[in-house]
């Protein structure tokens, strides 16, 4: 650009005033523009970060809304001294963070280019077009990508699930390890550890969300009393209430429910309990202790499968001969010592 094409006719190039009016013009503009611009992105970035820091802090919690969450002064605490839920809080709040302050940077440094452009004499109006194609095309080209981060992001703010639950993603099930906007790693109960792109996430199953349920099966002999069998597994509940370190996984009292199955061999009792999340599996273990001890106890012995050897010509199996030899019919009842 020739500076005497922008220079007014009574001023001569060599003179200061044609210089002052010269900056007062087109580069004024594009210095207030870009300083906007920057104390924009500074802003901005800084409101993002501190709200993320107060996330990753816990800082946030205990406001209303968070009631199915242990929303009260104590169940925030609680959830502020949780390792796992720190870890999980901190981890969400950092990622969401970083995808906050590059898409202000983005927007933010695209709107002061095409402003500061403008200003020089530039029509924008192609650049927005071939802008729009190569996004088309680049939309095309990684779509499988742009999938697996936005099906991210969105697993994020929702909060399907964190570093620590336990969850099944179809076939694989397993504790979450990391969570990132494109990849999410689990290791399984054999020690595999899966990366699994968030993109090919269908259905999410969190065993650990919120609260859990354990539940415990029990077979008796068909012809135990049931209310005499019904007592005892209630009493092994309580002995679950009555525990100082048990009963404060527990969210509510132990349930007893009816008959769940009947046959000629057995009938099944089932025990559940609503506990805390991750803690379902250790209270189960626990009542089954208690169950195994009232039913001991009481003398009443839990019911025996029958097996059918089946013996040929040829003679029996292995397999056959050690299933006759582990089995027998069903002897003793109620009241009768094991």
């Amino acid at each position: 650009m020739d500076l005497s094409d922008i220079a007014p006719e009574d001023f001569e190039p060599s003179s200061a005033d044609w210089w002052l009016d010269w900056f007062l013009g087109t580069p004024l503009r594009l210095l207030i523009t870009l300083v906007v611009g920057l104390v924009v992105l500074v802003v901005l970035r800084r409101v993002i970060r501190t709200v993320t820091n107060h996330i990753a802090d816990g800082t946030a919690l205990g406001r209303p809304g968070l009631r199915e969450l242990g929303g009260t002064e104590v169940g925030s605490a609680i959830l502020r001294n949780n390792p796992l839920a720190s870890a999980r809080r901190a981890q969400r709040a950092r990622t969401i963070g970083s995808v906050l302050r590059s898409g202000a940077t983005l927007v933010v440094g695209a709107v002061v280019l095409l402003m500061m452009l403008s200003d020089v004499g530039v029509n924008i109006m192609p650049l927005l077009a071939s802008a729009g194609v190569a996004g088309v095309a680049l939309g095309f080209g990684a779509q499988s990508l742009v999938k697996d981060f936005l099906s991210g992001t969105f697993m994020l703010l929702e909060d399907q699930y964190g570093v620590g639950d336990v969850v099944t993603f179809g076939e694989v099930t397993g504790t979450v390890e990391a969570v990132a906007l494109r990849v999410t790693k689990v290791r399984d109960i054999s020690g595999t550890l899966w990366y699994l792109r968030n993109g090919e996430i269908l259905s999410v199953g969190n065993q650990t969300q919120g609260w859990a349920r354990a539940m415990v099966e029990v077979q008796l002999r068909p012809d135990a009393d049931v209310e005499g069998a019904r007592e005892l597994l209630r009493s092994a509940g309580r002995r679950l209430t009555d525990d100082p370190v048990l009963s404060t996984y527990l969210q509510e009292e132990p349930e007893v429910i009816g008959i769940e199955a009947l046959s000629a061999e057995s009938m099944k009792f089932k025990v559940q309990v609503k506990t805390n999340p991750a803690m379902q599996w250790e209270v189960a273990r626990a009542l089954r202790v208690a169950v195994r001890e009232e039913l001991e106890g009481a003398r009443v012995q839990m019911a025996i499968q029958q097996q059918t050897l089946v013996v040929s010509e040829t003679g029996a199996t292995s397999t056959d001969a050690a299933a006759a030899a582990s089995t027998s019919g069903p002897v003793g009842g109620p009241g009768t010592p094991p």
